[in-house]
């Protein structure tokens, strides 16, 4: 597309920008790598060197930033391996969760050999343009809203279709979106496709003319509950001998905090421990979605004289002993979100009760955990709405309110269950993204070739 003399302007600058900021981005690259060793490693795809093609199939590439678009990725990545047998795959990231999760694909799926994984390189020109030409991908997925300027115009160069696959927008990313719709919106409107998750969000995306193919849904409701996780919850909720579990699930900076000053505030300090539902005392389990964040929440705990115990020291039978003595539990590990959800009676949602616009609910859902949301779900405000209105989720005012629900869910097994039936038939009623998404792309993937190859 023609660009107006504006909008050269602001990609030059952004180019310029991105370009001056190597320095901080090694600087941030090197400080995040203390506690997540992954962002020590393959400086050099940050730049988008060491990318070489091979003499095999062009693979499909699709980015997936973190953890959650990974995860949301594998019943994406299964379809498209289903309908061509031979077809190859370009994984890439931008955070270490997300390629810590996504190296764990290839193996699960058995696709070995058929799944390379890099990090997305920063938006340079020069460095998106080496990745292009190296890795000379046959289609570009770009999973929910990872659009990047440069990236676009060079994918746009090199004809290599792009677009947005389960796209979503908040209003809030709209606004924000409008306000750099010169920098922005060449990128959107040059993409080929964009196949939003649902109505909402194709109505806004058509506000910044974004070409809209087709409403194809949500793919985290096609990912298949994880038997070995809901197994291991299962068996850590065994351990705790009839215990109440009250889950917050990927709680960002602050939420800690009002979480714990809620728990104290209930009845907490009657022998031999605290509140009572039934005959036991609950235990509250806090899973930071950050891991850099671990020990910090662990000392909040401590300095607030409840008894922490930590799942980083293991399961084993003395951990478990501790687990069923402590106050709070932090879930200070990667990938057990599912087994959190399968050993919980019920989940607050992380980034809900401060206006972070909350996490999926619907990992909690596929695993039959009733929820708890915070005022603020807007970057996933439709699905939220949805779990509410079907029975799987209630809505909470603030930390003491989530506190205060969870208590009584947790205390009544009827209200328990009803919640936990109404989330299964949820995720259920919305599956099927994954083929309507595979459909919608057929003008764009490659022809199924009829032998596998590599590109080694």
């Amino acid at each position: 597309m023609q660009r107006t003399l504006w909008q050269q302007v602001c990609a030059a600058g952004w180019s310029a920008a991105v370009r001056g900021a190597t320095p901080l981005l090694l600087w941030r690259l090197w400080r995040r790598s203390w506690r997540e060793p992954g962002y020590a490693q393959h400086w050099g795809e940050r730049w988008g060197y060491g990318a070489h093609g091979g003499s095999g199939p062009r693979p499909i590439w699709i980015h997936a930033v973190s953890l959650g678009e990974t995860q949301a990725c594998i019943p994406l990545i299964q379809a498209l391996a289903a309908r061509d047998p031979s077809a190859c795959f370009l994984l890439t990231h931008m955070t270490a969760t997300g390629r810590a999760a996504g190296a764990q694909i290839a193996s699960r799926l058995a696709l070995p050999g058929r799944i390379e994984q890099v990090w997305l390189p920063y938006d340079t020109p020069g460095a998106v343009k080496r990745f292009v030409a190296g890795h000379q991908p046959a289609v570009g997925l770009l999973m929910e809203t990872e659009v990047w300027p440069n990236l676009v115009a060079a994918c746009s160069a090199a004809r290599i279709p792009l677009g947005l696959v389960s796209a979503r927008l908040s209003e809030r990313s709209l606004a924000r979106a409008r306000r750099v719709r010169a920098l922005i919106g060449p990128a959107l409107q040059s993409l080929q496709f964009v196949l939003p998750q649902t109505q909402r969000d194709a109505a806004r995306l058509r506000a910044l003319e974004c070409p809209i193919t087709a409403v194809t849904g949500n793919l985290k409701f096609d990912r298949e509950a994880d038997a070995s996780a809901q197994r291991q919850g299962q068996a850590w909720r065994a351990a705790l001998t009839g215990r109440g579990v009250l889950l917050a699930a990927s709680t960002r900076d602050g939420e800690e905090d009002a979480l714990l000053d809620a728990w104290a505030g209930v009845s907490l300090r009657s022998a031999p421990g605290r509140a009572v539902v039934g005959r036991t005392k609950p235990l509250l389990v806090i899973v930071p979605r950050h891991p850099q964040r671990f020990d910090e929440v662990a000392k909040r705990i401590a300095l607030r004289g409840l008894q922490v115990a930590r799942r980083s020291l293991g399961d084993g039978a003395e951990q478990l002993r501790q687990w069923g003595l402590c106050d709070v539990l932090v879930g200070d590990s990667m990938g057990e979100m599912a087994a959190w959800y399968a050993m919980a009676d019920v989940a607050i949602l992380g980034g809900s009760l401060r206006p972070f616009g909350g996490q999926n609910l619907i990992e909690a859902a596929a695993q039959g955990c009733p929820i708890l949301a915070g005022p603020h779900t807007f970057n996933f405000a439709q699905a939220t709405d949805d779990a509410v209105a079907m029975g799987a989720a209630n809505r909470v005012a603030d930390a003491a309110d989530a506190i205060a629900q969870g208590l009584a869910i947790c205390a009544n097994a009827v209200l328990r269950q009803q919640m936990a039936n109404a989330a299964v038939r949820w995720v259920a009623e919305h599956r099927g993204a994954a083929q309507r998404t595979v459909r919608a792309l057929e003008p764009w993937l490659p022809r199924p070739h009829p032998q596998r190859h590599s590109r080694s």
